[in-house]
């Protein structure tokens, strides 16, 4: 019966050892998609430990679940796992594991239903700021707001509009406005929200565990170089620095004191000064390698079973 705490302590180990490994690397301020989807991996295993020991405690503290679980197994795969030497922690252990697991699906609907909440409400205000014509039938997709300050974004949602205010369009010209517009629909091509609201939710949930949060955190500033890039292969790197530039000169975050955690003024000496991308079969090797870290933690579930086969 040492499958679940084997589980635990590769969940801690994988929580602990990953972020780090992750911001010790020179690789994902090049490569900011592929670190997504390690970052992804990461949390992926993360919440693999968690579910499969809570699943092998309550088999070993519920015969029920034992059935359920092992039902048409032979029997030596269910003696393989020693199911029945469980001592008295399995169902403590299995009830807080799954205690954590409705925590993180509350946690999660409340980020999505805020999200709604809120896309409803900038909707409302997209609408009473720029009210349909008599005759006129549903907009496109870009809309154009009256503003005396330059802004842009992205609302998503069934019928995702970006939106952009007139002094954006009379600051930025040319192929800098276009580097501008591709930026954001980076964003909602790759469903850059669905991340953020995943990431906010574990950390919102679980703010003690650090692995959590620094996922959020890293999710907000790769998404954004991830857009950059995105932009920047369409329309150049140092377009798509001048259009970053203009945008938020008026809002302090060059200057001699930058507004606090701008990520801007990081993104715009990436875009001018990084180096090239990474060769693609390293990019492949990066992506493999991270695929494989939610699988070992199913591989350690199925060791016994599998040596019972065999």
């Amino acid at each position: 019966m040492m499958v679940p705490v084997a589980l635990l302590l590769l969940g801690i180990l994988t929580s602990v050892a990953a972020p780090r490994l992750l911001a010790r690397a020179d690789w994902p301020d090049r490569e900011p998609v592929v670190a997504l989807w390690a970052w992804q991996c990461v949390v992926a295993a993360v919440l693999l430990c968690c579910a499969l020991s809570m699943t092998l405690s309550a088999a070993a503290a519920w015969q029920a679940v034992r059935w359920q679980l092992f039902s048409g197994a032979p029997h030596g795969v269910v003696e393989a796992y020693a199911l029945g030497a469980a001592g008295p922690w399995a169902a403590p252990t299995a009830v807080a594991l799954a205690c954590g697991g409705l925590w993180t699906l509350t946690m999660l609907a409340g980020e999505v239903l805020h999200a709604r909440r809120h896309r409803r409400t900038r909707r409302a205000e997209l609408r009473q700021r720029a009210p349909l014509l008599p005759g006129e039938g549903p907009g496109g997709w870009l809309v154009v707001l009256e503003g005396e300050r330059p802004d842009a974004w992205w609302l998503p949602g069934t019928t995702p509009r970006l939106v952009v205010t007139t002094a954006a369009l009379r600051r930025l010209k040319g192929s800098r406005l276009d580097a501008l517009l591709a930026h954001e629909q980076g964003h909602a091509r790759f469903r850059h929200d669905w991340l953020l609201h995943c990431s906010a939710a574990l950390a919102g949930g679980f703010p003690q565990v650090p692995v959590f949060a620094a996922f959020r955190d890293e999710m907000h500033r790769l998404v954004e170089l991830a857009a950059d890039d995105t932009a920047s292969r369409r329309f150049g790197r140092v377009t798509t620095a001048l259009a970053l530039v203009e945008m938020n000169e008026d809002r302090g975050v060059f200057g001699p004191s930058p507004t606090p955690h701008s990520q801007l003024p990081h993104r715009v000496d990436r875009l001018l000064t990084a180096p090239a991308r990474l060769p693609a079969p390293h990019r492949l090797r990066l992506t493999a390698t991270a695929a494989l870290v939610p699988v070992i933690p199913v591989l350690v579930a199925l060791v016994p079973g599998l040596r019972a086969l065999h």
